[in-house]
């Protein structure tokens, strides 16, 4: 992927997928928020186990990620394919903590059976289309040789 390329092809993006770019720039802020404050003890069910770092770590720059994503969501309208790709990579990136939540049998956001666990592992794909879909990102990608 050339970053250069993307940039620079910013497809046009509809009144809806606007919608959709800022309704998930908000929801990243509210979750970043969330792991820094309220939610915090909730974000360490999903660390997973073997992960050699400190969980309360994880989840604290994590939700940092998520604070700079959805500003750079909301704000960054120049750069929103770049930064649909970077979202994008950030949910395949803390997929596995949803898989470690359903492996171990964690409880955590009121997913305290191993059905609803493995429901929300099919919600994480969405977010990764979501993102690209939202930002034209995927459509910058496929017009990146056409300019």
């Amino acid at each position: 992927m050339n970053v250069g390329s993307i940039i620079h092809s910013q497809p046009r993006t509809s009144v809806v997928q606007n919608i959709f770019r800022l309704l998930l720039g908000a929801s990243l802020l509210y979750a970043g928020i969330s792991h820094l404050t309220f939610a915090r003890t909730e974000f360490l069910a999903q660390v997973p186990t073997w992960l050699p770092l400190d969980g309360d770590l994880v989840v604290v720059l994590s939700g940092i990620v998520e604070i700079v994503l959805g500003v750079a969501l909301v704000a960054l309208g120049r750069y929103r394919a770049l930064v649909g790709w970077v979202t994008a990579i950030f949910f395949i990136l803390i997929f596995p903590g949803n898989i470690s939540q359903y492996v171990n049998g964690i409880d955590g956001f009121g997913l305290d059976t191993d059905t609803a666990r493995l429901v929300r592992l099919f919600f994480q794909p969405l977010l990764v289309v979501w993102a690209l879909w939202s930002t034209g990102a995927w459509q910058a990608w496929r017009n990146r040789h056409e300019k």
